[in-house]
């Protein structure tokens, strides 16, 4: 059996419907080897970081009623903690902490 081989920028400019299936799972296989080739730092999370999820999460971290933790997220003085899509909410609880008490500082 004759070994073909490939090169990746080659099967880049192919148009995929010419392509032969060992081609497409070829380039399939190496798309990881494609997505890192330009970055070289690796991104790693945050350690030690708490989450509370939901308005109940949100009330549950400032210690008041589901309405009031309403007020609190609309008010807008916690938004660079809140993630959400759609009706998914995530809170980082100590980015939100800090941010309700500098600005507890401020209006006085």
């Amino acid at each position: 059996m004759k070994k073909i081989v490939y090169s990746i920028e080659e099967l880049l400019q192919k148009p995929i419907c010419v392509m032969c299936g060992e081609e497409f799972a070829f380039l399939m296989n190496n798309v990881g080897v494609l997505a890192n080739k330009g970055k070289t730092k690796e991104v790693t999370p945050p350690q030690n970081r708490k989450f509370a999820y939901g308005i109940k999460g949100i009330a549950k971290t400032f210690g008041c009623s589901v309405p009031t933790a309403n007020r609190i997220k609309k008010s807008g003085v916690i938004d660079k903690a809140i993630s959400q899509i759609g009706r998914k909410i995530v809170l980082d609880v100590d980015l939100a902490l800090e941010l309700a008490a500098n600005n507890e500082i401020q209006e006085r």
